[in-house]
């Protein structure tokens, strides 16, 4: 049966000892704001007039809000500066970084800096990727930036879709949401980005697994405070930190703010709620037929709830893998600080990688996934399928 909704009144977001970025709606000392880019093409603009006149929508256009900063305001990383992990100092063994691997590049990007910036516009192993997150909706996604026949380069538009990041890109200044990498006003409307399996792990599980991994640095051309929360609180809090936004329809199958890791493709999404997750160690899912293994590993803070982010509440580093390996179907178990199969006892980290036993050097296939929060997945996966199944 189709979920059932209500409209809920959410108060505003309760102060906290470090203001959210921009929260005056200011443009914060740094580069200036990129939205005449030179490389704008002569197109009608979803950004410039927040009334759409004449533009087609795949979202109810009153539904998107202004979420207090202009376009820009919270600026992309759009010259990312990476060191080696050798020369890294600046992150705590728990702290949580974003963990993207293309081509046999591997690089993190600390949620630490990804707070403040929330896009970094990157080219990671020869391909060009914009790495995204969320703080509002807790969601990281990685996209390829090619689309529609070009490159594509992309800012924060300062509005929110259901309390999740709009983005903008930069030569068509058409409007994208973040959650699902759709366009779904302007001149691109309806174009969907490929995107990169992603996953939010502690920089000790990263560090350990990628010792000649690179490391995005704080050298972003902004000052911020960097290890510090903008958003002390909000883990735990019940309410949705967006002032601007007072209103959302939200999925009464799961608390609004529970964690759940959502997997979706081929036409079939599903829900693992993230406490089961954790203290199950590892959850046996299939989607659209293919047999997923979803695990999780003790030891990552979270970034939105301490002052300092080294300080949050252990949420793990997640991961979803698929579970046939060469022929062989694998099932698993949490074992120590990694996992084992059940058929050769093989140790796997979370990444997927097998690092004793018969199966050493073997790789599991990993698929894309978010970590966040129940409101977001149910927003724009409103058919999703809940584990462990609902009474």
């Amino acid at each position: 049966s189709p979920p059932t909704t209500t409209t809920i009144f959410i108060p505003a977001a309760p102060e906290t000892d470090v203001p959210p970025p921009n929260a005056s709606g200011e443009i914060l000392p740094g580069r200036p704001p990129l939205a005449d880019s030179s490389g704008r093409e002569a197109v009608p603009s979803a950004l410039a007039d927040r009334s759409w006149p004449g533009f087609a929508a795949l979202i109810p256009p009153e539904a998107i809000r202004s979420g207090g900063p202009p376009p820009d305001g919270i600026p992309a990383v759009d010259e990312p500066v990476f060191a080696p992990v050798a020369g890294v100092d600046f992150l705590a063994e728990s702290e949580a970084v974003l963990a993207l691997e293309v081509n046999g590049d591997a690089r993190a990007y600390p949620l630490q800096i990804m707070t403040w910036h929330e896009l970094v516009n990157d080219t990671v192993g020869g391909v060009p990727v914009t790495v995204s997150y969320c703080p509002l909706c807790n969601s990281a996604v990685a996209y390829d930036r090619n689309a529609a026949g070009r490159v594509l380069d992309f800012g924060t538009s300062g509005m929110l879709y259901q309390s999740s990041m709009v983005m903008y890109d930069r030569q068509t200044q058409s409007l994208w949401t973040h959650f699902d990498g759709l366009a779904v006003i302007g001149e691109l409307i309806g174009t969907q980005l490929d995107f990169w399996p992603m996953a939010i792990v502690s920089w000790a599980a990263w560090r350990d697994a990628h010792p000649e991994g690179m490391v995005l640095t704080t050298e972003t051309g902004y000052s911020r405070s960097y290890g510090r929360n903008p958003y002390v609180g909000y883990e735990t809090s019940e309410r949705l930190l967006t002032p601007a936004f007072q209103s959302a329809d939200i999925d009464e199958r799961l608390p609004a703010k529970e964690r759940v890791v959502g997997i979706r493709g081929g036409g079939d999404a599903v829900a693992v709620r993230h406490a089961h997750l954790q203290a199950a160690g590892v959850v046996e899912v299939e989607l659209a037929g293919a047999p997923l293994v979803v695990w999780n590993l003790p030891g990552a803070s979270s970034a939105i709830d301490a002052a300092a982010l080294a300080d949050g509440i252990d949420v793990g580093s997640s991961g979803v893998f698929e579970r046939a390996l060469d022929g062989r179907l694998l099932s698993f178990a949490r074992a120590g600080d990694g996992f084992s199969d059940d058929q050769t006892g093989s140790t796997w980290n979370v990444f997927g990688e097998a690092v004793a036993g018969e199966l050493a050097g073997s790789r599991l296939r990993p698929r894309e996934f978010v970590d966040t929060f129940w409101f977001a997945w149910g927003t724009f996966e409103p058919t999703s399928r809940v584990v462990p199944p609902l009474g």
